[in-house]
């Protein structure tokens, strides 16, 4: 019988790495905390509509890459391929934003039909914040400021900031006319893709991986040139508080993003150390959103990283924590004392709800136990055998120490003698 596999591109998370992803998960809940985020939970299914009006019908996103199905009652959902339009959805559905600040964050699975590659994958989590009621830069600047501060609790120096603006749709309207006309101009040097594009989203032909087309782009004009007072002065503004924040950016004028709400702000975190897959977290801000959707107009911000790609990042630097090995492996000197062990394992747990606990199971040789607890690298071995049973005491082994010695410990002074022990006094 053929063994059934995981679905390409969906893979499992296995117990040798999982210990990178609490890490990481653990900072980012710390930092988002701290900085006054509260975290919501949306559903993995949505109404197909959803993204269609918010992300656009001419994306990739929608055209190409969206899990979609019909359920049983004939209503078209989705599997979400991001998450700030089911946040605002939410926001508006449960009356969150209007006259509301509002800091949210989330996590979870996405998904989008892709080719899978490095870095890419049909299932992939994100954390993700959203801002609401916010209009000026200076909360764009303290989401890439808290962004900056990440990376450095990870340890992740090779992680640099490219910015831009898009302006409003108003600002884009002229623009898109012109660049329109450009592209035409140069239509025997733009690949199919592009081509595709020319006529119902122009701006994305911008950030083209093609060759060919890369050329025609470098000579485009340039959104800058179209920009309202506002718009200009919002930019400058979040350029001036980044350098009053240390903090280093590269002005993209082709960075134009995937999503068609996004407005004025723009960035991308890129990292060379993970091929052509290297943005590792992206937003922007998009003020229509929530009235696209069917809410009162509210300015938003947000942004969202990929997990798969920190931990690559992680691993391949070495920067995430060993994982957690056990204080205590309690070995059992026999089947007739199973019982006892169980009993002694519990009453230490509860009297350190702290302390790593592992009970051998299975039987085997007092040195088939020894080595096991050693495999997982826990820092005692306690051993209760028949004598040790009798004499209500039991063998305390350091198992990280070479010049320790076995002791014997009272069981009722065992949990004081283990709590002093871990924290390094014994």
């Amino acid at each position: 019988m053929k063994a059934i596999k995981s679905i390409r591109g969906m893979h499992d998370i296995l117990p040798e790495h999982i210990h990178v992803w609490h890490h990481l998960e653990d900072t980012l809940r710390d930092l988002l905390e701290r900085y006054g985020y509260h975290e919501i939970r949306m559903p993995l299914v949505e109404a197909t509509e959803l993204f269609a009006r918010s992300i656009g019908d001419v994306t990739d996103i929608v055209e190409k890459e969206m899990y979609t199905f019909e359920d049983r009652n004939g209503d078209s959902l989705s599997l979400r391929p991001e998450a700030t339009a089911s946040c605002v959805r939410a926001g508006i559905q449960h009356g969150l934003l209007h006259n509301q600040v509002q800091r949210l964050w989330y996590q979870g699975p996405m998904f989008r039909h892709e080719r899978p590659q490095k870095g890419r994958y049909r299932q992939f989590h994100q954390v993700g914040i959203e801002v609401f009621g916010l209009p000026g830069p200076d909360i764009d600047a303290e989401i890439l400021a808290m962004t900056a501060r990440l990376w450095r609790m990870l340890g992740l120096d090779n992680v640099r900031l490219e910015i831009n603006t898009l302006g409003t749709p108003e600002c884009r309207r002229g623009y898109r006319e012109e660049l329109i006309r450009y592209f035409e101009q140069h239509r025997d040097a733009l690949d199919d893709e592009a081509l595709s594009r020319l006529h119902e989203n122009p701006l994305r032909i911008l950030d083209s991986k093609h060759p060919g087309t890369r050329e025609v782009v470098a000579n485009a004009p340039s959104l800058m040139d179209h920009l309202s007072d506002e718009s200009r002065a919002h930019f400058e503004n979040l350029c001036a508080h980044l350098g009053a924040l240390g903090i280093a950016y590269t002005h993209n004028p082709r960075l134009v993003r995937g999503l068609d709400y996004y407005t004025h702000t723009v960035f991308e975190w890129i990292t060379e150390d993970l091929g052509a897959q290297g943005t590792v977290c992206a937003g922007g801000r998009y003020d229509g959103l929530v009235e696209q959707l069917g809410g009162r107009g509210t300015p938003a911000v947000g942004m969202a990283m990929g997990l798969e790609r920190l931990v690559a990042l992680l691993e391949a630097r070495e920067a995430a924590p060993a994982p957690q090995a056990p204080d205590v492996y309690l070995i059992v000197g026999g089947d007739e004392l199973v019982a006892p062990a169980l009993q002694l394992a519990e009453q230490l747990r509860s009297e350190l709800p702290r302390l790593g606990v592992v009970q051998h199971c299975g039987g085997g040789s007092f040195k088939s136990q020894m080595k096991r607890a050693d495999r997982l690298g826990a820092r005692f071995a306690l051993v209760l055998g028949s004598d040790e049973l009798a004499a209500g005491t039991v063998s305390v082994k350091p198992l990280r120490d070479p010049d320790a010695e076995q002791v014997s410990v009272a069981r009722d002074e065992l949990a004081a003698w283990l709590a002093d022990a871990v924290q390094g006094n014994a």
